[in-house]
């Protein structure tokens, strides 16, 4: 790998922070920030979804038109689309515009990172580095867009500050979207210094073309992974541990900063066992641990054993993140990156938005350990699918082994 890409591949790890450090505020200020313009929970619900779908509808249109464009000029549009965004919110009140500007723009609600960027930063880092550094750089990725995006979580404190300098607190908060209007043309000055980029000068006449039979079973398993999830959001736990232990807000506080950091410090690790056991089996072989571990703490009698396993289930369950990406870049070819990256992220996106509502009722039954087993079993059931499904399916770097 020559300067050059290693300069390109730094100003990519640079602007996935500062996405990542924006989201990490902008999805929290923007529930709290309707609330204060009089949204009813009920609208709120409604801006969420138009955003989530706009989001999975904006990444599979990028994932199919972009092997026909420069990556570079696409990277520039959505970064625009991000300070466009933030310019966007605080300058309307009407319900129906505001809906509007969620379904087109870039604030995802989820803590997941999906969105217009992200298959176009994936194909990038992929034609940047060799097969041999593809994962622990996709590991690097990962790490800092998680360690920025709880950065950004930090920041979303900020209004309460804003307001004893005398801001109203609706002022407050469209102060937070102009920032992070201001950190999307950041992006756009970032994206400037990489070179023109394409996947394939030959414009393939289809986005998926011999990898599309591997790209659509890895979407229906991912998707099968990501409606597991669903039973175990950030927020449905926090309720889990609050109605079952009676576990106080500020020590739920301090377990989540410590859960998201063993995540974020599992992506390096994971990028080690890749390279000993492979990406596939780094997959499965840690997360069938990760969901045994939420499996007990549905039963656990106490809190502080509850805790424990949580936090074990933490430190493995995210490895798959970088292997995952790595992977889906791998087994595709380089015109194919993009539209796989997609392809592979929407559907995960709109199953894991289905299962939230259905755990929401299973947390009022006697058993309110039901969305963690449930979750903890699919996951089990998917780990085993990929491992059949995928085993004879290597990576480059792999097949000399």
């Amino acid at each position: 790998m020559n300067d050059g890409s290693r300069f390109d591949i730094l100003l990519l790890f640079i602007a996935r922070g500062v996405r990542g450090f924006g989201d990490g505020f902008a999805i929290i200020i923007l529930p709290a920030y309707l609330t204060t313009i009089g949204f009813s929970p009920g609208q709120i619900g409604v801006v969420a979804s138009a955003s989530l779908l706009g989001t999975a509808l904006l990444t599979l249109t990028i994932g199919f038109i972009a092997p026909r464009h420069d990556l570079r000029n696409l990277l520039l549009a959505g970064a625009g689309l991000m300070a466009c965004t933030g310019v966007a919110f605080p300058n309307f009140d009407a319900f129906a515009l505001i809906a509007i500007v969620a379904f087109a723009g870039t604030v995802n609600p989820s803590t997941g990172d999906l969105g217009v960027l992200v298959p176009l930063e994936h194909a990038m880092l992929a034609h940047g580095v060799p097969d041999q550094e593809r994962t622990r750089t996709f590991a690097r990725y990962s790490l800092i867009g998680a360690l920025s995006m709880a950065a950004g979580s930090l920041a979303a404190a900020a209004p309460d500050f804003i307001v004893l300098a005398g801001i109203d607190r609706v002022g407050a908060f469209k102060l937070m979207f102009y920032a992070y209007a201001a950190l999307g043309l950041v992006s756009v000055l970032l994206y400037r210094r990489l070179p023109h980029a394409r996947m394939d000068e030959a414009r393939p006449s289809a986005p998926l073309g011999p990898s599309r039979k591997v790209v659509y079973k890895l979407a229906a398993l991912f998707s099968l992974d990501a409606f597991a999830g669903g039973f175990v959001v950030q927020s449905l736990l926090a309720l889990w541990l609050f109605q079952r232990f009676d576990l106080s807000l500020s020590a739920a506080s301090l377990f989540f900063f410590w859960a998201s950091t063993l995540s974020a410090f599992s992506y390096p690790v994971a990028a080690w066992l890749a390279k000993r056991i492979g990406l596939i089996n780094t997959m499965v072989f840690t997360h069938i641990p990760s969901s045994i571990f939420l499996i007990l703490a549905a039963f656990s009698p106490n809190l502080y054993l509850a805790l424990g396993l949580l936090l074990l289930r933490s430190a493995l369950s995210q490895m798959d993140v970088p292997t995952r990406t790595s992977y889906v870049m791998a087994v595709v070819t380089p015109a194919e990156r993009t539209a796989a990256a997609s392809v592979t992220a929407v559907p995960r996106s709109l199953a894991s938005s289905i299962s939230p509502a259905m755990a929401g009722v299973l947390l009022a039954t006697p058993f309110s350990g039901l969305p963690l087993i449930l979750c903890g079993v699919l996951k089990i059931a998917y780990d085993v699918a990929l491992l059949y499904t995928f085993r004879h399916v290597k990576p480059p770097e792999e097949k000399t082994r």
